[in-house]
């Protein structure tokens, strides 16, 4: 008799795309994964991190959530969930309803344990045999697996951290040979984790937030033990395998986080074990919500605007004006050509204003001497803004710039 798991991570529920909410993808997106649940008889689902954007998820991610796990729950055919956190994830969020979840055959694991053993989960059959081991390691932090020492060198506490994780997963994985070898051993063992390996393949804007400085972010392939039959990664939104071997794998985001990665193809991955046979195949889902960034001069940008009205493209758009010519009121002429269709502009960025704004710096001037006025009103120069529209606008930027300047004072940080 086989088992089925389907590896996903990354949902960040929450997620916003320049201010612009996203419920209707992530419910989308959650409904497909049940169906294919249903359609491919997936018997465990492993969730590896990053369920949540933020640690503090709003009430309409939590309904996400938890209709989710209630419908796989009623599901006939999934049996087991397992949810790891994620570094976006509260652990003590998600840890908290995790006795009652676990009456519906839902694991989760928020906190690293103590006791490596507490890591370890068993899948059970309706009979009650085991026909799975699965590590579920969550994310870990710093003071998870660090001691800090004083005097420590750089290079020190990286080595540290290093040791640290290799060392916890090292021991959770023991645990998890020695509960195989009481269920009678040749069990499939499974291992989840979230943390970023070396050569890991990331897009721009994809919200991927380095865990520690330099070389801390990325641990190598070495780190994990030999006995894991497969992996199941998250943090990396790209899908993809760790040192080209097949077994090793981040699902990545089921939805594209940023414009960066409009276009690139999302998928699920099955792992299917029968007896001491292995399969591993992707799903690719759907695109819930086309993204698409144009860059180019005003004629690319209106063209390829006029293009996806003539398909019916309810794309949200990101467009980067590179032109030579600064046009009078570049907005203006984007939204008309928008105007009266299903595309939605979500950013606009005048690369030209910016480059301008710094060429006119004189040789005995650099940026950071400038304050953020004079910064603004080249940027005005650059862009030719009519003297009878800056008064607002210089109005609106100082009413920013003293919100910053309080917060700062408040908190001692400024958002960039």
């Amino acid at each position: 008799m086989g088992i089925k798991f389907l590896h996903t991570s990354d949902w960040h529920l929450g997620r916003t795309l320049y201010g612009r909410t996203r419920y209707d993808e992530f419910s989308a997106f959650l409904t497909w994964l049940v169906d294919l649940t249903e359609k491919e008889r997936v018997d465990a689902l492993l969730m590896a991190g990053d369920v949540f954007d933020t640690s503090v998820p709003g009430t309409r991610s939590q309904e996400l959530y938890y209709g989710f796990l209630n419908r796989i729950a009623r599901s006939k055919v999934c049996r087991h969930v397992v949810i790891t956190a994620g570094n976006h994830d509260s652990p003590s969020f998600l840890d908290a309803p995790k006795t009652l979840l676990r009456a519906l055959d839902v694991h989760v694991v928020g906190s690293p344990a103590d006791d490596p053993m507490d890591e370890v989960v068993v899948l059970r059959d309706l009979k009650g045999k085991a026909e799975a081991i699965v590590c579920a390691v969550p994310h870990l932090r710093d003071r998870d697996v660090r001691t800090v020492g004083a005097g420590e060198s750089m290079e020190e506490k990286n080595r540290k951290l290093i040791d640290g994780i290799e060392r916890h997963y090292r021991d959770v994985c023991q645990a998890g040979e020695q509960m195989r070898l009481q269920e009678g051993g040749g069990l499939p063992m499974i291992a989840m984790g979230h943390l970023f390996t070396a050569g890991g393949t990331t897009v721009e804007g994809d919200g991927v937030r380095e865990i520690y400085v330099g070389s801390l972010a990325h641990v190598s392939r070495s780190i994990f033990p030999a006995g894991i039959d497969y992996l199941a990664l998250g943090h990396l939104h790209v899908p993809q395998r760790v040192a080209g071997e097949d077994h090793l794998r981040y699902s990545g985001s089921p939805i594209p986080m940023g414009f960066g990665e409009a276009g690139q193809q999302k998928e699920v991955v099955l792992v299917e074990y029968n007896g001491g046979d292995r399969v591993i195949a992707t799903v690719p889902v759907p695109c819930f919500q086309p993204l698409e960034r144009i860059v180019g001069n005003l004629e690319t940008i209106t063209s390829r605007i006029l293009e996806l009205r003539a398909s019916g493209s309810g794309a949200w758009l990101e467009i980067e004006y590179s032109g030579d010519e600064q046009p009078g009121d570049l907005r203006g002429i984007i939204e008309e050509t928008v105007n009266g269709s299903a595309l939605e502009i979500r950013r606009i960025k005048n690369k030209r204003v910016t480059e301008l704004a710094i060429k006119r710096l004189s040789q005995e001037e650099s940026l950071e001497e400038l304050s953020e006025l004079e910064v603004f009103n080249r940027c005005l120069d650059a862009g030719k803004v009519p003297d009878t529209e800056r008064p607002e606008l210089l109005q609106a930027f100082e009413e920013i710039l003293d919100a910053v300047h309080d917060q700062t004072k408040t908190t001692g940080i400024a958002d960039e």
